[in-house]
C-alpha cells in the first residue's frame, strides 16, 4: 500500500472537518439541516459548513443567504446554473478549507448525526499510521420506495460485479475522505456515484459504517430510475477503463 500523502500543513483556524452539502431547490430543508449539523459537530471537532447551490429556483439562495448572518460555521458557493451533483461537490471540495471532507445530501435523509462515527473510524486508522482511508455510510433500513430500493440494489449488484469495489451502497451520499484524496481523482459528471471505486483505484482503503436513514419530509427528488440508469451505462464502462489504466506499485515521496 503506498503512503498516506502528506496534507499542506494546516493554520491553527483550518477546520478539522467541511462539511459539504450539495443542494438543488430545497429551500424547508436547509434550516433544520443546517441546525442538525451544527448540533453533531460542535462537540467533537473544528468544522465549518460549506452549502453548494446548485441553481436553485426556489427560496433555498435566500434561506442561506439569511442563516449566513447567524451562523459563522455557513459558507455559500452558489453555481450560475444547474449543474449536476457531481458538480456541485467539486466545487464545494475546492472551496473547502478543512483536512477532511464530510458529505451528506441535502434533503435531510441522511442523518449529521452519523458524521462524527465515521470521523470516529477515520481516526482510528490516522492513529495507527495507515495509508489513507475513506469512510463510506451503508443505508441498511433505507426509507425510499420500494421501486427506488429495487433499482438501487440492482444496480449496486451491477457494479459490485464489474467493478469488485465490494460496497453495497456506494449510491449513499454520507461520506468522509481527505480533501487532497476526492482531488486526485479523476473528474467526470456523476463521478459521485463511484467515489469508493475511485478511492481505491488511489490506493485508499474502504471502511463501511453503518448509518440511519430517513424518509424525506419535504421538497421533491430530482432523479429517476430511467434516467440514473441511461446515465450510468457509459460512466460505469469509464470508471472500468480509468481502473484498467491506474498505475500500479507507484509510490512517490519528496526526498532531502
Amino acid at each position: 500500500m503506498p503512503d498516506r500523502p502528506v496534507s499542506p500543513a494546516a493554520t491553527p483556524n483550518d477546520p478539522l472537518v467541511s462539511v459539504v452539502v450539495p443542494v438543488l431547490n430545497e429551500q424547508d430543508n436547509v434550516a433544520p439541516l443546517v441546525a442538525e449539523i451544527r448540533a453533531a459537530m460542535a462537540p467533537v471537532c473544528a468544522y465549518e459548513i460549506v452549502y453548494v447551490d446548485d441553481g436553485s429556483t426556489d427560496r433555498t439562495a435566500a434561506v442561506l443567504a439569511e442563516l449566513r448572518a447567524s451562523t459563522p460555521e455557513l459558507r455559500i458557493v452558489r453555481h450560475s446554473r444547474r449543474a449536476g451533483q457531481s458538480a456541485a461537490l467539486r466545487s464545494g471540495v475546492s472551496a473547502a478549507r478543512g483536512r477532511l471532507i464530510a458529505t451528506l445530501d441535502g434533503d435531510r435523509q441522511n442523518d449529521p448525526a452519523d458524521i462524527p462515527k465515521l470521523l470516529a473510524v477515520w481516526q482510528e486508522s490516522e492513529r495507527a499510521g495507515r495509508p489513507w482511508i475513506m469512510v463510506t455510510g451503508h443505508r441498511v433500513n433505507r426509507r425510499d420506495t420500494w421501486a427506488k430500493r429495487q433499482a438501487s440494489g440492482v444496480a449496486n449488484a451491477i457494479r459490485r460485479t464489474l467493478l469488485r469495489d465490494d460496497n453495497p451502497d456506494t449510491g449513499c451520499s454520507l461520506k468522509l475522505y481527505e480533501r487532497a484524496l476526492y482531488l486526485r481523482m479523476p473528474y467526470f459528471d456523476h463521478m459521485h456515484r463511484y467515489l469508493p471505486a475511485l478511492a481505491q483505484r488511489e490506493g485508499a482503503s474502504v471502511a463501511i459504517v453503518p448509518v440511519n436513514h430517513r424518509a424525506r419530509e419535504s421538497g421533491a427528488s430530482k432523479y429517476n430510475n430511467l434516467g440514473r440508469a441511461l446515465v450510468g451505462i457509459p460512466d460505469l464502462i469509464g470508471v472500468i477503463w480509468l481502473i484498467r489504466r491506474a498505475p500500479r506499485g507507484l509510490e512517490a515521496r519528496e526526498v532531502d
